[in-house]
């Protein structure tokens, strides 16, 4: 709760992904409250006031994936619509000649996200007959994830897939600092 509040101001790329470790989190304790609390709240060292403000917040959480559907799998909607504004910022700075730089830096990154959704469909056999694919964006913050889940394990990561997350980070860097842009009213598409 206390990260997320920091990132939300400071980071919002940071802050995706750490709402979505939150998310696992809670799925690792079985949407419990009670084992949230025993189990994971009480390692750290916070005084008893924090202690109730962190479980009133994972308290939410689990009520709203509960709600929503998302106890085993998939995202809460705050998490989606945060996602979402930064794939239509990233549809704006593309579609604007004004962020040259920007616009450079996504086909570079472009064929790595080629080369992650095709490794994707031929591990999940594609198994999204739902009309929905997966926007470049999205793309890039799975790739994110799953290289911190991977840094967590102490897994061995190779050196192009090291440079391929290098060059996404970049990616994604960007578009965060236009997202702080946007919302400080800094950032004009058009003279």
């Amino acid at each position: 709760m206390f990260i997320s509040q920091q990132l939300r101001k400071k980071n919002i790329a940071e802050y995706l992904l750490y709402m979505w470790q939150v998310e696992d989190i809670v799925r690792a304790y079985d949407c419990s409250l009670t084992r949230i609390r025993r189990e994971y709240i009480n390692r750290f060292d916070y005084d008893d006031e924090q202690k109730e403000e962190m479980t009133d917040w994972y308290g939410n959480i689990v009520r709203m994936m509960n709600q929503e559907g998302c106890r085993v799998s998939g995202h809460l909607q705050i998490n989606k619509i945060v996602l979402q504004q930064l794939v239509e910022l990233n549809a704006q700075l593309l579609a604007s000649a004004k962020f040259p730089f920007y616009t450079s830096e996504y086909y570079k990154v472009l064929p790595y996200i080629v080369e992650l959704r095709n490794k994707k469909s031929a591990t999940t056999q594609s198994s999204r007959n739902e009309g929905t694919e997966e926007v470049e964006v999205e793309t890039c913050f799975n790739a994110l994830y799953g290289m911190m889940m991977l840094r967590l394990q102490k897994k061995e990561i190779s050196p192009d897939t090291q440079h391929a997350m290098k060059e996404i980070t970049t990616f994604i860097g960007m578009l965060n600092d236009y997202y702080f842009k946007e919302k400080a009213g800094e950032l004009k598409f058009e003279d």
